[in-house]
């Protein structure tokens, strides 16, 4: 019993005591909230104020948008629509030649005008929205002509930007990757530039109803200064417009996005020129060496042969299998030509050597033979020549000119059934026979026919190369 007033004493101290210091606490609070500003001059920390809270009214109340029939466009029933457009390119990221298109991201952005979406504002500034008001009101229905693919990019939301001003205005603007097809000409591959098309129009909208064009002309097209592709040159980014027809719907409003696109030649005569080049001068080295080392020239032709094949098979598996000539398939096939003649010529030796070596093997045999007929020495440049047999006056008149063996004279009449003639090859024969043989030497002679080749070959294809960078550069 005498320890619960205590108690009470101490707990109601305690109370007193706590109310007491939150109150020195709130004033001391107090005190250093309004001593602060006049300490440092500025707040410490300052609260954004969030406009949409003093908004009476939601946007879609604003702008009215469930006030009107959106899948209208603008002044139905009235003139057509003015839809400006204006391009800035991101990239070109990439040229197919084997499937003849292109890859393009760019953003996209059209200006028009729709007195639905006006608001009053005191400030005169324009309302930003994302795409979730883009579903609810009027856009115009703009699509890639000849595209293939093409996607609104999505991360981290939908790159999709609307622009509402209080007089209606509106810009609508959203990026996009586009792979559209490019026709090409590969006549003059690799020594070619090629223009490609971009090209919008509406989908719907007739030009009676909405009328495309380009913002500021050609300053409506801008692109990035980092923009570059590994095998082309960007020479020129231009716009133009015209109207295109179709027999079912009408006229339309068409836009073109040009650019021209020269290839870099550099790649091309490292990993194509070049090496042909290399390999036509390659089997030129044969011309040198012995027609007798047969397994050294023809494996060296073969060679030759086999690598500019494949050349001309690694250059066409990188292309579309168009039905004309490219500046790179006369090349490639007048040098394997060349390659091939170059094993021909061996061919060609090979074979009149052959011939050559078996009359010369004949020759030497005859004059074995002739060694075992009777010597008539002493007696140059002549020949003997056997009669054998019953001769007439007439065989031995056109004998003349020969000598007769002056051993014949003397022997009786029974020994002269037989009888030597030396065949003197006197200078005026000797003469007639070259000059009947003259314009066989070249062929007789293997030598020259190298000789001859190493001079021709070369001197050829070097005009062949002038000529062809004089043609196609």
């Amino acid at each position: 019993m005498t320890c619960f007033p205590k108690l009470a004493i101490l707990l109601f101290y305690l109370i007193v005591v706590g109310e007491a210091s939150k109150e020195k606490s709130s004033r001391l609070r107090r005190w250093l909230g309004a001593a602060e500003p006049h300490k440092h001059g500025t707040l410490l920390s300052k609260k954004m104020v969030d406009g949409t809270k003093n908004r009476k009214v939601k946007t879609d109340q604003l702008l009215r948008v469930d006030d009107h029939d959106f899948t209208m466009r603008p002044a139905f029933a009235g003139p057509a629509v003015p839809v400006g457009v204006d391009v800035q390119v991101e990239s070109l990221d990439s040229i197919s030649e084997v499937d003849m298109d292109f890859t393009m991201t760019l953003y996209l952005r059209h200006y028009w005008k729709d007195e639905r979406l006006s608001f009053p504002s005191t400030t005169n500034k324009s309302m930003t929205f994302d795409g979730r008001l883009v579903k609810k009101i009027w856009v115009p229905d703009v699509f890639f002509v000849h595209s293939k693919r093409s996607f609104i990019h999505d991360t981290t939301t939908d790159n999709i930007m609307l622009r509402v001003y209080p007089d209606g205005h509106v810009l609508y603007s959203l990026r996009v990757t586009v792979t559209a097809a490019c026709n090409m000409d590969f006549s003059r591959f690799p020594l070619d530039s090629q223009t490609c098309t971009l090209e919008l129009e509406s989908y719907a909208y007739t030009d009676e109803d909405l009328m495309l064009y380009w913002k500021s002309g050609n300053d409506s097209l801008s692109t990035d200064d980092k923009i570059s592709l590994s095998q082309f040159l960007i020479q020129q980014f231009h716009t133009t417009s015209r109207l295109a027809f179709y027999s079912s719907t009408g006229w339309y409003n068409r836009l073109f996005i040009n650019f021209t696109l020269r290839r870099h030649i550099f790649f091309f005569l490292l990993q194509t020129y070049f090496p042909a080049t290399l390999m036509v001068m390659l089997s030129w080295v044969s011309f040198w060496i012995d027609r007798r080392a047969v397994p050294a020239r023809v494996s060296l032709g073969i060679t030759t042969v086999l690598t500019m094949s494949t050349i001309i098979t690694g250059v066409n598996a990188s292309m579309p299998r168009v039905s004309y000539i490219k500046a790179v398939d006369i090349y490639l096939w007048v040098s394997f030509v060349f390659v091939f003649l170059s094993v021909l010529e061996y061919a060609a030796v090979n074979y009149l050597t052959t011939v050559k070596d078996g009359k010369d093997r004949k020759l030497r045999e005859k004059a074995k033979q002739q060694q075992s007929l009777p010597c008539s020495c002493g007696m140059s440049h002549t020949r003997t020549m056997m009669l054998d047999g019953t001769y007439s006056e007439a065989d031995t008149n056109s004998l003349a000119g020969y000598t007769r063996a002056p051993n014949m004279a003397e022997d009786p009449p029974e020994k002269q059934e037989r009888m030597v003639v030396h065949l003197s090859l006197d200078n005026e024969y000797t003469g007639t026979k070259k000059k009947r043989f003259r314009s066989f030497r070249i062929i007789q002679n293997t030598h020259a026919i190298d000789t001859l080749s190493r001079m021709i070959f070369p001197g050829a294809y070097i005009i062949f190369n002038l000529i062809y960078w004089c043609v196609y550069c």
